[in-house]
């Protein structure tokens, strides 16, 4: 979790989130922060890019063995491509009680219509990830 804080802390204009894939034997795979602002890409959140880039790092869209860490709960999308990259654990920090799908508002990667799941451990050091979140939102308004 700490990686996916440094991550988070290298977000620049964009929402400060971080994730990290780490691999079977523990080694750090691949890691990303949000990227919608840099880029314009509406998917480029730090979960999808570190998934991404995992898979480039191992060969081929097949996670098995992996945990996906990141910073704030996952949203629907992050969830699902977690769910589809076949990843064992997602290990999470802040709750996202607005869009969260890993167990807040929605339990994507638990859902037993789908043909993967995966453990989900969450609240690790929820307190400093979601300190970035407070300070990055703190006076903005969106609407």
């Amino acid at each position: 979790m700490r990686e996916a804080l440094r991550c988070a802390d290298e977000a620049g204009a964009d929402v400060p989130i971080g994730a990290v894939v780490v691999g079977p034997r523990g080694e750090l795979l691949a890691r990303a922060h949000n990227e919608r602002e840099l880029t314009g890409d509406p998917t480029a959140h730090a979960e999808v890019l570190a998934l991404r880039r995992a898979s480039e790092a191992v060969g081929g869209w097949r996670l098995n063995g992996c945990t996906l860490v990141v910073t704030l709960e996952p949203c629907t999308m992050c969830a699902g491509a977690a769910v589809l990259a076949r990843v064992d654990r997602i290990v999470y920090g802040a709750i996202d009680l607005k869009g969260g799908a890993v167990g807040s508002l929605w339990d994507v990667v638990r859902d037993r219509r789908l043909n993967h799941g995966a453990e989900v451990i969450s609240g690790v050091l929820a307190e400093e990830c979601a300190a970035p979140l407070i300070r990055f939102f703190s006076g903005r308004r969106f609407g």
